[in-house]
């Protein structure tokens, strides 16, 4: 059903009239085998080799405070890596995969608007999940700490292993970008609260994301969704990035606004 045509240098990519309909009526797709070949391979070991060898800037699992995370960057595991920040800026080959022709249609499509932006503020990262000192992460919209004129926003997630929920891998609700929600139903750090019935009704509509190295989910940054911590042995990467429509501005003097956007005006290729 999610299936892009294949190709392993990603030339160009077109999704279907169902898909970009589910896209607009659960908030997400998955496309198998986006990439693939020695590209994919590449971008692997770019990724291990970037946790391997660390550099500024990045996140740290302690400093979130999420269950499951050391209690403090002083005590064990307190140096576990959660993101690896500003990838645009770090690999060419990151770059080129943010700015990809097919990345550029896909989102064009999605959107349905010939103008697009990635914001180098809000994900812009390798997400990593490691073994043992990895977090939960709760029901959560990306959209919750974002300012832009409307919040309509897409992430795309490329998956450089397996994800499931063993590993670390999303869960996500359908539809719920589609919903409009009352301030109570969310904690004093806009997690979507767990406790209350309301709540509960459309928790249990979840489903988890299953994702092979190579695919890529697609989901608007509205919809609810969580993770748990990495139960296996093997860290996970997953290398992320946000789109938006060009004239869907960050908020002047928001931190949405504190880096410059990246407009896709010229076509990239491997």
């Amino acid at each position: 059903m999610y299936r892009l045509h294949r190709y392993c240098n990603i030339l160009k990519a077109f999704l279907t009239t169902q898909q970009i309909n589910q896209f607009q009526q659960e908030g997400f797709i998955i496309c198998p085998g986006f990439l693939a070949g020695q590209m994919l391979e590449t971008m692997r070991q770019i990724a291990v080799e970037a946790h391997q060898n660390l550099q500024l800037p990045y996140e740290l699992e302690a400093k979130l405070g999420y269950p499951g995370s050391p209690s403090s960057v002083n005590t064990k595991g307190g140096d576990t890596v959660r993101r690896i920040l500003g990838a645009y800026q770090r690999y060419p080959e990151w770059q080129n995969w943010a700015c990809s022709p097919a990345m550029k249609q896909v989102m064009q499509q999605l959107f349905d608007n010939l103008h697009i932006s990635i914001t180098q503020v809000h994900h812009n990262c390798l997400m990593t999940k490691s073994p043992t000192y990895s977090s939960d992460t709760g029901w959560h919209q990306d959209t919750r700490y974002w300012s832009f004129k409307r919040p309509l926003l897409i992430n795309s997630w490329l998956a450089l292993g397996k994800e499931q929920p063993d590993n670390g891998g999303m869960w996500v609700i359908p539809g719920s970008h589609l919903k409009n929600y009352d301030d109570d139903q969310f904690d004093e750090d806009i997690f979507f609260r767990d406790d209350l019935s309301t709540n509960q009704q459309l928790i249990k509509n979840a489903v988890p994301v299953l994702l092979e190295a190579g695919d890529v989910l697609f989901f608007d940054a509205r919809v609810l969704h969580r993770a748990s911590r990495n139960l296996t042995s093997e860290t996970k990467y997953a290398l992320v990035f946000s789109y938006h429509e060009t004239d869907n501005l960050a908020v002047s003097g928001s931190r949405s606004s504190s880096m410059p956007e990246i407009d896709l005006v010229m076509d990239r290729i491997f």
